[in-house]
């Protein structure tokens, strides 16, 4: 009995050494650090932005995030600009165009 504990509490993601009845929970925290997302991509640019044209949307257009920071993700809310200006990155939005 003891060994499927063990087992069911190294699944998920810690270890017991002891068995118990109920599974411990660990809080886990991401750390974003600052770094260039964009090593290689159009690094001529200022800001790397593309654009796709949709038939059905409800506004004209809708940007999505790609620098993972911002925060009404996964729509752009501008954070790109700050993490660009302190990584010396150039990643931008992803434009959806209403046709």
């Amino acid at each position: 009995m003891a060994s499927s504990i063990n087992i069911l509490s190294n699944i998920n993601g810690f270890c017991n050494t002891k068995p118990s009845f109920g599974l411990q929970q660990r809080k886990r925290m991401v750390v974003v650090r600052a770094e260039t997302i964009n090593p290689e991509i159009r690094k001529t640019e200022e800001k790397v932005v593309d654009s796709v044209v949709v038939t059905e949307l409800s506004k004209n257009i809708t940007p999505y995030c790609r620098c993972w920071r911002s925060g009404t993700f996964p729509l752009c809310d501008g954070s790109h600009m700050k993490h660009n200006k302190a990584t010396g990155d150039n990643v931008g939005p992803l434009l959806l165009k209403k046709q």
